[in-house]
């Protein structure tokens, strides 16, 4: 497992650095996780198929926008399965974990999203006083995210 887990953590910075959304790269490697993919045949095969995609992309753009809606409906009903395991009796948790999903919505970026939750988190633990709950990470990444939208707003 501290295998692949490196292998991960390598995949998503090269994926940031080439311009991928993290949230992405993390995604699609645990996926092939999930599905028994240990050797790293998996990534090599898809390797593969994207370099495939290179070719096949211009003939793909004949299918209209509108036939992809199926498909991200039952990503999005996949993804809603995660919520049954927060626990909606904290609101604590509750209310960072609504807001992370309004903002997906909302903003469509699952980064800004995040963004908003990890932000809503952080504020709620301070205002609540559990000061020493926070882990310092997030309190780096909530004052990133506000400095972040804050000079988007301002330009």
């Amino acid at each position: 497992m501290k295998e692949t887990m490196m292998c991960d953590a390598v995949a998503t910075t090269a994926g940031a650095c080439l311009g991928s959304s993290t949230a992405t790269v993390f995604v699609e490697s645990s996926t092939g996780i999930a599905v028994g993919g240990w050797t790293g045949m998996t990534a090599f095969v898809t390797s593969l198929l994207f370099l495939a995609s290179l070719v096949i992309a211009p003939v793909i753009t004949i299918i209209p926008k509108a036939a992809t809606a199926p498909a991200l409906i039952f990503v999005g009903v996949l993804m809603m399965g995660s919520v049954r395991e927060v626990d909606f009796s904290d609101m604590t948790a509750a209310i960072p974990s609504f807001v992370t999903i309004v903002f997906i919505l909302f903003t469509y970026s699952i980064g800004n999203g995040i963004a908003f939750g990890v932000v809503t988190y952080v504020l709620i633990q301070l205002l609540i006083g559990r000061i020493g709950k926070i882990h310092y990470l997030a309190v780096i990444l909530s004052l990133l995210f506000v400095l972040r939208f804050a000079f988007m707003v301002t330009g």
